[in-house]
């Protein structure tokens, strides 16, 4: 992928400009509850420091109002975990936008909530124009919102003297390509979820790349159900089951398969304590509900996962969080992890997942992209992404073409 990377530049005696993503959980009685995403960013931070340049970081919190911040939209708390971190004094700048701050060669400042500047949603031209004429490097550094069109993501990255990825936002890039763009075959996708419909347009972008496609949790009922399995009481979109059946007709026309279970853990009702059997995925008993796959279709996935180039995992295929139906998402994540494919998961459930069942360190890339990392499956450009290509050349201190988006509804 074409894009300049922040360990390319001379950065000595440059005014470095960060976009970081450290949207982090907070206690109720407001510290911090993860630090990882602020810890995320220490590499792009540092080489910067150690580079020679003066350090400027913002990032979203929350959504406040534009123009009206409040104590608990600040990114006070996140100036105090730097701090600490870096073992530095990390100022907490407000009212930057117009470059009217002090920031030293070796120093690090924090800029207040950048989604508190007027002009932020909208991706104002202006707005970045005015941040552009004090800085000399931008640094897109957050993936996690590389799917908004928001001006510190997108009009900033191309009116900015020079823009680059941070390194964070690099291993992204690198990651997702080396699985989608070019990647090694078999390549084995697992979409798994509550509903088709929320991942319909991805089942439709994989359906024309993958050779396997896994199916888990609720997609897997409407799969089912559109082959004529009995899926008794379980969740499913009856409504799209002809969607179901021209993504799979899609796949196979390539040459590629749809995988679902053969057999099923069901249960009587939603509950810790129901009653649970193991029946044939095509005859659920009516009323029942399927929360997991069962042991032959585990042993089934092992052996399609053993043979892939390349998974890209997104989802469990069962009820994890509930001991009685997290044997079948801890078999996919044991058969991932010891798989030679190349491997890439992301996804709230699927890190969660791979969290539960410890098999982090060897799944090749973790994504933490959230909603950048769906649409990237998607087959969308992304708009940061688009806005860093764009820069991949930058010839002067000239504003580049704004590529245009529609806009998009909100992931995160």
């Amino acid at each position: 992928m074409n894009f300049q990377r922040l360990s390319e530049l001379d950065l000595a005696g440059k005014r470095v400009f960060i976009r970081a993503d450290f949207n982090v959980p907070f206690h109720a009685d407001g510290t911090l509850s993860d630090d990882t995403r602020i810890r995320a960013t220490l590499p792009a931070i540092c080489h910067c420091l150690e580079a020679g340049a003066a350090v400027m970081i913002t990032s979203h919190l929350g959504r406040p109002i534009e123009g009206a911040l409040t104590p608990a939209d600040s990114l006070a708390p996140v100036a105090a975990a730097l701090s600490e971190l870096l073992g530095r004094p990390v100022p907490l700048i407000t009212n930057w936008t117009d470059g009217h701050f002090s920031v030293r060669q070796g120093e690090v400042v924090l800029l207040e909530n950048c989604r508190g500047n007027v002009g932020e949603k909208a991706d104002d031209p202006q707005l970045a124009a005015r941040i552009a004429g004090s800085i000399d490097v931008y640094v897109n550094d957050a993936f996690g919102t590389a799917h908004r069109k928001e001006c510190t993501l997108h009009a900033l990255a191309l009116a900015a003297p020079v823009a680059c990825a941070g390194p964070l936002m690099t291993a992204e890039l690198d990651a997702l390509g080396r699985a989608l763009a070019q990647p090694a075959r078999p390549l084995a996708a697992i979409v798994a979820g509550s509903k088709v419909s929320t991942k319909l347009t991805i089942l439709e972008s994989l359906a024309d790349k993958v050779d396997v496609l896994v199916l888990g949790g609720g997609i897997a009922n409407t799969f089912l159900a559109a082959r004529g399995c009995e899926v008794g009481g379980s969740l499913q979109e009856s409504e799209l089951l002809e969607a179901a059946r021209r993504v799979e007709r899609r796949l196979a026309e390539r040459g590629g398969v749809v995988w679902l279970p053969e057999d099923v853990v069901v249960a009587d009702r939603f509950a810790a304590d129901a009653d649970t059997r193991i029946c044939d995925a095509e005859s659920v008993p009516p009323g029942w509900m399927i929360l997991d796959i069962g042991p032959n279709s585990r042993d089934s996935l092992a052996g399609v996962l053993a043979r892939a180039g390349t998974i890209v995992w997104n989802g469990p295929v069962g009820v994890f969080e509930l001991d009685a139906f997290a044997a079948g998402t801890r078999a996919l994540a044991e058969a991932i992890a010891a798989s030679p494919a190349y491997s890439i998961a992301g996804g709230g459930d699927t890190l969660a997942a791979i969290a539960r069942f410890g098999v982090g360190e060897r799944i090749d890339y973790i994504s933490t992209g959230g909603g950048a990392f769906l649409e990237f499956l998607e087959g969308r450009e992304l708009p940061a992404v688009a806005a860093l290509r764009a820069r991949a050349r930058p010839a002067s201190r000239r504003i580049a073409p704004v590529p245009q988006f529609e806009h998009e509804p909100e992931l995160t």
